[in-house]
Order: C-alpha cells, then sequence, then structure tokens
C-alpha cells in the first residue's frame, strides 16, 4: 500500500508564501532582482580575482570557490521560485522536487564546510604567518574545496534517499517555496520519526561540526590578535577577518535555527520561509559585498581593473 501510494504522486504544490496576486508580482519582481545581483556580483568576484595575480592566493581561491558555489546555490531555488510567483504555476514534479532537494543539500552543506575550510586559513594566516604559505600549498587548498564537496554529496545522497523513500498520496501541498527537506518530511502521509531523527542527526552534526571548526580558529585568532604588540599589526590582522566572521554570523546563525534544534523537523512556519529566503537567497547575495567593502587587496584591485 505504501509503495501504491508512493507511486501515485507525479507531482507536488508549492504553498509557500500564499499571497494575493499584486503581492505575487512584487515577490516576483524582488526575487528576480535579488538574484541578477547574485549572479553579477558573483561573477565580478571571480573575475577580479582571476584577472589580478596578486591575489592567487589560498585566502582567494577560496573566495573565488566560494562565490563559483553561491551562483550555484541561489540557482537551484531563486529562478523557480521566480517563476512560481509570476506565473502562478506553484506545482513542481516529483523528479523535480527531489532534484532540487538533492542539490540544494549539495550546495548548503558545501557552503557549510568551505566557511570552516576559510576559518582555518585565517587562522593558519595570522596564528602561523611564517609557514603559511608551506602549510597552504595548492594541494592542500584543492583537497580542502573536494573534501567540502564529497562532504556535500554524502549529506545530500543521505537526505535524499531517506525523504523520498516516504510514501506521499493524494494532492500534496509542501508548505514552502521551494523542496526544503523538512518541508517535504511533513508532507508525507507516512511515518516520519525516524527520518525526522536522521535529518536532525546528519544536519546537527554537520553545523556543529563545522561551526566548532570555526570558533576554535576564530579563538586562537583573537588570543592571537590581542597578543599582537602594535595596533597597526592588529587592525590588519582584523580585518583580513572581519569579512569573513560576518558572513559566518549570517550564515551560521540562520542555519543553525532552521535544522540544528530539536523540532527542527516540525511543521514549517511562515517564519522558516522567511528564514530561508535570507540563507538561500540573500547571504548568496550580500557576499560579494562583503568580502568587497571590507577588504582593501579586493578594492584596490577593482579599481585598477575599472582604469585598465
Amino acid at each position: 500500500a505504501k509503495m501504491e501510494n508512493h507511486t501515485r504522486i507525479s507531482e507536488f504544490t508549492l504553498a509557500g508564501f500564499k499571497s494575493q496576486p499584486g503581492s505575487q508580482l512584487l515577490l516576483s519582481v524582488l526575487f528576480s532582482t535579488m538574484y541578477i545581483v547574485t549572479v553579477v556580483g558573483n561573477i565580478c568576484m571571480i573575475l577580479i580575482i582571476r584577472m589580478d595575480s596578486s591575489l592567487h592566493t589560498p585566502m582567494y581561491f577560496f573566495l573565488e570557490n566560494l562565490s563559483t558555489l553561491d551562483i550555484c546555490y541561489s540557482s537551484v531555488i531563486t529562478p523557480r521560485a521566480t517563476l512560481a510567483f509570476s506565473l502562478g504555476r506553484r506545482s513542481i514534479s516529483y523528479n523535480g522536487c527531489a532534484s532540487q532537494l538533492f542539490f540544494f543539500s549539495l550546495f548548503g552543506t558545501t557552503e557549510a564546510f568551505f566557511l570552516a575550510v576559510m576559518a582555518y586559513d585565517r587562522f593558519t594566516a595570522v596564528c602561523n604567518p611564517l609557514l603559511y604559505q608551506v602549510i597552504m600549498s595548492r594541494r592542500l587548498c584543492v583537497l580542502m574545496v573536494m573534501g567540502s564537496y564529497l562532504s556535500g554529496c554524502i549529506n545530500c545522497t543521505i537526505q535524499t534517499s531517506f525523504t523520498f523513500s516516504l510514501s506521499f498520496c493524494g494532492h500534496t501541498e509542501i508548505n514552502h517555496f521551494f523542496c526544503e527537506v523538512a518541508a517535504v518530511i511533513h508532507a508525507s502521509c507516512s511515518d516520519t520519526l525516524v527520518s525526522e531523527l536522521i535529518m536532525l542527526a546528519v544536519c546537527g552534526s554537520i553545523i556543529v561540526g563545522t561551526a566548532l571548526v570555526v570558533f576554535i580558529s576564530y579563538g586562537y585568532i583573537i588570543i592571537t590578535i590581542v597578543q599582537m604588540p602594535s595596533a597597526e599589526s592588529r587592525h590588519k590582522a582584523f580585518s583580513t577577518c572581519s569579512s569573513h566572521m560576518i558572513t559566518i554570523c549570517l550564515f551560521f546563525g540562520t542555519v543553525f535555527f532552521m535544522y540544528a534544534q530539536p523540532g527542527a523537523a516540525a511543521a514549517p512556519s511562515k517564519t522558516n520561509s522567511t528564514i530561508s529566503v535570507f540563507y538561500t537567497i540573500v547571504i548568496p547575495m550580500l557576499n560579494p559585498f562583503i568580502y568587497t567593502l571590507r577588504n582593501r587587496e579586493v578594492k584596490r584591485s577593482l579599481k585598477k581593473q575599472l582604469k585598465r
């Protein structure tokens, strides 16, 4: 019976952000604008790094990969949501929903590992400056990026396989504007306790594990900066970390609220949908501006490229 219910579903209805036609048009314009800014901003960041040889360092190698990841991350969610708001097409096929959840989990998990890797990079630069180039070799940087994507692949495979092994009956509404794992689990008509526990355990361990790497790294960084003899040295060291610290606070603050607390797999609310907009759309849009406005090297390189 469960298999019959499972195969009967051909599509889902995305029921998040129900609103009046005028509000839907406004949301469509807002989402499409943010997506364009996200893509253009991150492409500009990638071009600035690639065109300036002085930025060919481990920190900017990770930043270039983060910009690429942000484009992919936002592209999984925003175009489909914009289409739903503009045309009123809230249905999404079963396979389309599974694909969206897979890639959303892949890029979201990879971003968490990226931020942890970048925190370790800043720890090495501030706490072991003389050995920085030796420790953060090109080979290690590439392995860290590949390891982040591999971790994302493992997580998204687990999440997608367990979520879509559930049964879905009749007309199924997902109380979200995209196929987010907790919302899809809640839409199932079968017992979801095991899937909820797996989601909480896997997501919680990833978020807590990467956050610990970040907190330990920045704990040592802060201690090292405080012990520096001159104010100029302290300011220079802090300026190289401030952009990354802002990004970390924004990303982990919202993701922890969504996935790493008891009740994370409960019925999605409008508050959860709003928070999801922040970490899936707003943060990828803000990252290029955060790293540009708070980074003298990037601003200098940007001015040099504009003069050319």
